[in-house]
């Protein structure tokens, strides 16, 4: 079974896409960037801002899937600079303190909305 979620409460998709599907006991998300899901525009503020943006986005988006970031097993952050992994990597670790997920960190040369950090995950069901 494959299902698609969807919530309001984390941006709607800028293309194609679904926020999340979920199959075989797993949600795979699209990848967030630090979108305000009230106003659908970039939120201001540096790195660190934007990944609490992006993880309270994806956040929502577990929840709706029945799910949380407990659950989250695998992650791939974007950077637009690598020089921004410090000051990304604080705040990802106060969402991700036990028990950390698997996760790939790469610097691509540009991003959706031309935003500093990009996520997605890949979580288990609760069920």
């Amino acid at each position: 079974m494959r299902e698609v979620v969807e919530t309001e409460h984390a941006p709607a998709a800028i293309g194609p896409y679904s926020q999340a599907i979920r199959a075989g006991g797993f949600v795979f998300t699209s990848g967030q960037i630090a979108i305000d899901p009230a106003t659908q525009q970039v939120i201001a503020g540096d790195v660190a801002a934007q990944t609490v943006r992006v993880l309270e986005n994806l956040s929502a988006i577990l929840e709706a899937a029945g799910t949380s970031m407990d659950k989250v097993v695998r992650c791939t952050v974007f950077l637009k600079d690598m020089g921004d992994f410090k000051a990304m990597n604080e705040v990802y670790g106060k969402y991700f303190n036990e028990a950390p997920p698997a996760r790939s960190t790469v610097e691509v040369a540009r991003l959706p909305k031309d935003v500093l950090v990009e996520i997605d995950v890949v979580a288990l069901t609760r069920e």
